[in-house]
């Protein structure tokens, strides 16, 4: 990682780009505080000598050899411990020269050994505390600095299905005129207490000459205090979406729009320059979580600026808004869903004479939705903003060199702009962990990454490959079947983003390939396969290289290794909870997962590759299941189990009432159970409950406790006379 940037101190010559002159400009710390929330900057083109950094404890290894064009190490992955040097007992983490701006502190091992923060030459650090300190949100930040520590930037979300993300981050402004320097202690022995820690991002931005920024001070002024207060309460889940700053003489433009199959539909056509400030769309969701992805994968958005032929926004619609599927209600500062299945976005979105929002249905149904979009009046000159991007793909424009492996690009564009985001679905059929890749951006045709990362689940804001649900202002984990199934994960950079001014490249590491090269003889490798939305602005005349994807590649690839579907079937995994419990309830990939995966059936498979699995933690706790009914009548319920060495017994029953005896899931290898018949119930057409009590465990089942674990691979209803 390069610290040293002499190209932000270089002479501008903004009247060459067709870029309004810089004059001398005063930023007050309550303007940076802004930046957090300030969407319509986002689009401001960035002037030369704005440059933007990630200092990271990257793998040093990594390396570009210049004189002969190759990259040495390119996968190295020991990336806890990268540091610029020593001096003395203490490790310097960074070393940034320039007038600047620290935006995000992260870490996912942070110890009690302190950290240093040295701005503008002064032997005297700003902060001097235990960097657990500075990354705890539960914790006063640098002696107290605000309540931005607790702030809905980074909090732990509680609640059904939502898990405190293993990562610690800050978002708190630091500026600086001339240089930053961020020391930790070294540690007196290996791994001991005494060290700053391991993992680190200080996510920053170097200003242009003639960019005044204040010194950082503690304590705030009322001014600042107040600023912070306002934040804090911007980044609350409750008014994540609400319009974070409504412009004057804005107004909103609604439609409902039907949308035939196979055809798109305009849902939104605008005259004249203006700016979009707040997108919905209320979409009729499917219940489930596997209808949910197929239908929002089967439409799309399309949006131009200025009568342009190719769009600037293409993606799938759920995409779009961060969203695969099957996750539930959410709340981030530019995308989220709302209970009743109505998307919002809050990207700024300017244009010089026209814009244009197309819905596209490439399903079996006709599909109503209902849109609206807030436009404002612009307030900058059109030719200092760049348009908005929203890219989606799987897979386009790879990278050939064998020596820039494992290289996944994410966007890779030409002009000038910012890169504002990313939102990243996963399918991991097979377990094992995806993401230990790092994030690298290349500015500017740099042939070694400004940004270099540590790690997938970093990048995104969380740590150790967790596996829970978290929601929070700039980042979030939606989606997440345990690593073995779907994920999806978003990172927005708003005070943060990443400034360009002639390409940009933003890759991702994936390690995975896409399917096993022999699964007669490796059935149970890891696999995963990628699919992206980037977004960015970028200017009137840039280049954006990405086409509009056929629905046959959007849909369904998730499921083509399966060996069956079990015709009828309701998936075990894709049920709904009817009571909440707290114990670990998994969604499981068993296509090639476990040893003995493939014994046992008729296809040498569990019907769609997928169980549900739960670990009660005593005989008082039970399952309960939501079973959809279609049509009043008398029904045969036939449940297929899993059987395995550390399973338990487990008694079934409908509405509250047992069916059958109970079912002893021990077995010497993991494999898919017989179809069992619990009886025949009349049941009414809507929800019913299925109901799974733990009853004991068989003696081969070791372990102290009375109970063990329950999985199953489907239920059906088979109607009965």
């Amino acid at each position: 990682m390069k610290f040293s940037f002499p190209r932000c101190l270089a002479t501008l010559a903004l009247a060459a780009l067709s870029l309004p002159s810089l004059r001398a400009e005063t930023l007050t710390y309550s303007d940076l505080v802004a930046r957090y929330t300030d969407m319509a900057h986002l689009a401001t083109l960035p002037p030369d000598g704005e440059v933007g950094g990630l200092a990271s404890s990257h793998d040093r290894s990594s390396q570009y050899d210049a004189t002969k064009d190759q990259y040495i190490h390119w996968d190295a992955n020991a990336d806890g411990s990268g540091i610029v040097r020593e001096e003395g007992t203490e490790q310097v983490l960074a070393d940034i020269k320039g007038c600047g701006c620290i935006w995000r502190i992260w870490s996912a091992a942070q110890g009690q050994g302190h950290v240093k923060i040295y701005l503008d030459g002064s032997s005297t650090p700003v902060t001097d505390m235990p960097f657990n300190d500075c990354t705890d949100h539960r914790k006063d930040f640098m002696h107290g600095w605000s309540n931005l520590s607790y702030s809905h930037a980074g909090e732990p979300s509680e609640g059904p299905g939502n898990n405190y993300d293993p990562g610690g981050n800050t978002y708190i402004p630091i500026p600086f005129k001339t240089s930053c320097k961020i020391v930790g202690d070294k540690g007196t022995g290996k791994d001991d207490d005494s060290k700053w820690g391991q993992y680190f991002h200080f996510t920053y931005t170097l200003f242009p000459a003639g960019i005044d920024l204040p010194d950082f001070q503690y304590p705030y002024t009322d001014e600042e205090t107040k600023a912070l207060d306002a934040l804090n309460t911007a980044l609350a889940p409750a008014q994540r979406s609400a319009d974070p700053a409504p412009l004057p003489g804005q107004k909103d433009q609604r439609s409902t729009v039907t949308v035939a199959p196979g055809q798109a539909a305009t849902a939104i056509t605008i005259q004249g320059a203006g700016a979009i400030t707040n997108l919905k769309i209320k979409v009729p969701m499917p219940e489930y979580a596997e209808p949910q992805r197929t239908f929002l994968r089967q439409l799309t958005i399309r949006i131009t600026w200025d009568g342009q032929a190719q769009p600037a926004v293409w993606s799938p619609l759920g995409d779009f808004f961060g969203y695969i599927g099957g996750g539930g209600q959410f709340a981030t500062l530019p995308v989220g869903l709302s209970d009743d299945g109505t998307f919002y976005c809050h990207w700024y979105m300017p244009f010089a004479s026209a814009a244009k929002i197309e819905i596209g249905n490439d399903g079996p149904a006709p599909v109503k939705l209902d849109v609206s979009a807030s436009v404002a009046p612009l307030t900058k000159p059109i030719d200092t903003l760049g348009r908005f991007h929203a890219k989606w793909h799987r897979d386009a424009n790879l990278i050939a060199r064998k020596d820039r492996f494992p290289d996944w690009p994410m966007v890779n564009t030409q002009g000038r702009g910012r890169f504002v985001g990313t939102m990243l679905h996963v399918w991991n059929p097979n377990g094992g962990w995806w993401g230990e890749g790092d994030e690298k951006f290349f500015v500017d045709g740099e042939k070694f990454p400004s940004y270099f990362g540590t790690g997938s689940e970093d990048y995104f804001g969380y740590a150790w490959g967790g596996a829970g649900r978290w929601v929070r202002a700039f980042h979030a984990q939606v989606l997440n079947e345990n690593n073995n199934g779907h994920v999806d994960d978003q990172r927005w950079l708003i005070a943060d983003n990443v400034p360009f001014h002639n390409s940009f490249e933003g890759d991702i590491e994936k390690y995975m390939p896409n399917a096993l090269p022999d699964p007669a003889n490796h059935p149970f490798d890891p696999i995963s396969l990628f699919a992206t939305v980037a977004y960015w602005y970028l200017s009137a005349d840039g280049t954006d290289p990405y086409t509009e994807i056929p629905v046959d590649q959007r849909v369904g690839y998730w499921t083509s290794n399966a060996s069956y579907h079990e015709p009828g079937a309701i998936e075990a995994e894709s049920m709904e909870l009817a009571k909440w419990t707290q114990n670990n309830i998994r969604n499981e990939g068993m296509w090639g997962a476990w040893p003995g995966a493939l014994k046992g059936t008729k296809e040498g498979a569990w019907s769609n590759n997928r169980q549900l699995a739960w670990d009660p933690l005593n005989l008082q706790d039970q399952l309960a299941l939501k079973l959809p009914v279609d049509k009043t009548g008398n029904y045969q319920v036939i449940v297929r189990p899993t059987k395995a060495p550390n399973y338990g017994i487990f008694q079934f029953g409908v509405d509250g009432k047992n069916m059958g005896g109970p079912i002893d899931l021990y077995n010497k290898d993991i494999v898919p159970g017989d179809p069992v018949t619990l009886g025949t119930v009349q049941l009414t057409a809507g929800d019913h409950v299925l109901n799974i009590t733990p009853t004991g465990k068989n003696p081969a089942v070791g372990g102290d406790q009375p109970v063990a674990t329950f999985a199953f691979d489907y239920v059906k209803l088979v109607p009965a006379p």
